[in-house]
């Protein structure tokens, strides 16, 4: 089983997915063939794997060591050759007791508030894992074993934590991979620690790393995204593995009024530049979004989890959301580079030099490298296990909770999916080795009004049940050679917004040759933002599907400032395989050079013009634009 997060218990159990060329097949493939190199030789060439081989002077910021073991956790994924002698530097950089890390050497945990000690420990474990699970045991193991037995006989007595979690998922994570109680409690403690507080005084104050009250007493995620989603993925982690429901309860609570105040159309979080932090309630301005990259995929990791912990499709939901216009848009096409920051709006989008580090977290156009380049590594790790988010299997059978063509196996059965995912909305899946346990597929959200039908190959001679005319999306029907069964399959269930996601579960026995067919209605759909969303008002936005769309201007032709959009149903364009959308737009006129505030009407209606909206992961590939998902509304 190669899957990043292996629950003893809970409802659902990641599934063997091979990915086929796709929208998710052809990133995996990419990730392997160019992210991994790329950021390999960008490592090299900053004097990251220096660093390990004893190189002088250090180089990289403090925490440089945690994104060697990002990507070493996304070879041991992908089963990239260039593993075992990235991992040979990271084993002879070890010190006699245990210890590993490149800066901090002569100077052990003096700094926790910003040393990110026990941060980089949380990507090495977590990189062992991963070779565990793909591999097996190597020096690279040991000596990540070595590593984690130093820290829990450092931190497990006391009060000290570390100013960015991250440890706590990966020490239940080598727990359930080897065993070892010590690691699990370790975790354990930790996430109990936090809050009481566990830090000292910084100036973010102590919310900026969740020490301002402890884990079971805040109702909402706070303080820098990053950290807080976290923490929040190892509380789950502990809760799942010692039974504590109260402590999974008040995640799932944290994680409800995030999503409802605090998450941008995207699935981004973050709204602060200044410390990377979620805002206040409704505090979501498109343009100062920072919905930072590595917060959409901790983001993932904290929805998966609590997917595997409770069944609840409306984690997968957001999972989908965070995937297709976070984790997607954050890579260009060709791999090559990365945003840092995903705002929603872009005033003027200039690149960063060829070849030059980019210096500036939030600039506007994608860079190569960072020198705080913790999203290319992240991205790669997080594509690299990607197929392990696909699928699960739980009491009943199968469940696929994301679309892309691909060979799921588990539960005695074994599925193919086939499907034009995200562009269309058709998805087949074909049994090749049947069973009998359900096959359960998510109905997203937004997709009231999906329909299903079922085709079951010829029976075997012998006697066979028979469902009623009322059979129904969850008790679908007979071995009837060629039965049909279709209908409306209403994934709102009268509830509001990502709490409305449900599953089509259709009982078996299968054999080979039985199809679902699920049609998930794809048409665009223009959606508005709270009011209590000041920085939102007056604005509206186009999704199709799981896609947020944005109008992207190259030039800024037309002017993206001076347009507002009327709400009639927007046109479908396909361009290379990509469904590209045009709305219906105004252009304003006003005087020039006119003092901007006054009684009357600052602009008037002008000439109107047709504005071509693409997927906002699309974004940024064409050289310097202006770009922006929410745009003034006309009527």
């Amino acid at each position: 089983m190669t899957s990043p997060v292996l629950p003893s218990s809970g409802v659902l159990s990641p599934l063997f997915v091979r990915l086929e060329p796709g929208f998710w097949g052809d990133r995996v493939r990419l990730d392997n063939e160019v992210i991994i190199p790329h950021c390999l030789e960008w490592m090299e060439k900053e004097g990251w794997v220096g660093n390990f081989r004893g190189e002088l002077p250090r180089r990289g910021r403090e925490f440089s060591d945690s994104e060697i073991y990002k990507l070493l956790e996304a070879m041991a994924w992908a089963g990239h050759p260039g593993f075992e002698e990235l991992a040979g530097f990271v084993v002879r950089a070890q010190e006699p007791d245990g210890y590993l890390n490149t800066r901090w050497s002569k100077a052990r945990y003096t700094d926790l508030e910003w040393g990110h000690e026990l941060y980089c420990y949380g990507h090495l474990l977590q990189a062992g894992v991963a070779r565990l699970r793909t591999h097996g045991p190597d020096e690279f193991t040991e000596a990540v074993l070595r590593a984690a037995d130093h820290v829990c006989e450092v931190f497990m007595e006391g009060t000290r934590t570390d100013g960015h979690p991250c440890l706590e998922m990966a020490l239940v994570e080598l727990y359930r991979s080897t065993g070892a109680e010590r690691y699990l409690e370790l975790a354990r403690r930790l996430v109990e620690r936090r809050g009481l507080p566990a830090l000292g005084t910084i100036h973010f104050g102590p919310a900026y790393f969740q020490d301002d009250i402890p884990v079971r007493r805040a109702r909402v995620l706070r303080g820098h995204a990053v950290r807080a989603l976290y923490l929040a993925s190892g509380a789950v982690d502990v809760a799942v593995e010692t039974g504590d429901a109260d402590l999974l309860a008040t995640v799932e609570a944290q994680w409800e009024r995030t999503v409802a105040r605090r998450t941008h159309l995207t699935g981004g979080m973050g709204s602060r530049h200044a410390d990377e932090a979620f805002g206040d309630d409704f505090e979501l301005p498109p343009d100062r979004a920072y919905a930072e990259t590595c917060a959409g995929i901790a983001s993932i990791m904290l929805s998966h989890r609590l997917l595997l912990a409770t069944g609840r499709a409306r984690y997968a939901d957001l999972a989908e959301r965070t995937m297709y216009n976070v984790l997607a848009t954050a890579v260009a096409l060709d791999g090559h580079s990365f945003f840092y920051s995903n705002p929603l709006q872009v005033r003027v989008a200039a690149p960063a030099a060829d070849g030059m580090v980019s210096h500036a977290a939030a600039a506007s156009l994608r860079s190569a490298w960072f020198d705080v380049s913790c999203c290319p590594s992240n991205i790669s790790r997080t594509l690299a296990a990607l197929p392990a988010y696909l699928a699960t299997t739980d009491a009943g059978g199968v469940r696929v909770h994301h679309y892309t063509p691909a060979e799921i196996r588990g539960a005695g059965m074994a599925l193919r999916v086939e499907t034009g995912y995200p562009w269309s909305g058709g998805v087949r899946v074909r049994v090749l080795e049947g069973g009998e346990g359900a096959v359960s597929l998510r109905v997203p959200a937004w997709a009231g009004g999906a329909g299903y039908s079922v085709h079951r190959a010829a029976p075997e001679a012998g006697p066979r049940s028979h469902a009623g005319p009322d059979a129904g999306p969850h008790d679908a029907g007979p071995h009837d050679a060629g039965s049909r069964r279709s209908g409306p399959h209403d994934a709102a269930g009268g509830a509001r917004g990502l709490a409305g996601a449900g599953y089509l579960t259709l009982p078996g026995p299968w054999r080979p040759g039985d199809e679902i067919s699920l049609d998930l209605p794809m048409a665009p759909r223009w959606t508005r933002p709270d009011h209590r969303a000041d920085a939102l008002r007056g604005t509206v936005a186009v999704e199709r599907g799981p896609l947020v769309y944005c109008a992207e201007s190259p030039g800024d032709r037309p002017p993206l400032a001076e347009i507002a959009v009327r709400q009639a149903p927007p046109a479908e364009h396909e361009a290379g395989g990509v469904v590209e959308l045009e709305v219906e737009a105004e252009l304003l006129t006003s005087k020039p050079d006119a003092w901007p505030y006054m009684s009357s009407p600052a602009s008037a209606p002008g000439e109107s013009t047709p504005l071509r909206l693409i997927p906002y992961h699309r974004w940024g590939n064409r050289g310097p634009a202006t770009m922006r998902i929410w745009l003034p509304a006309a009527d």
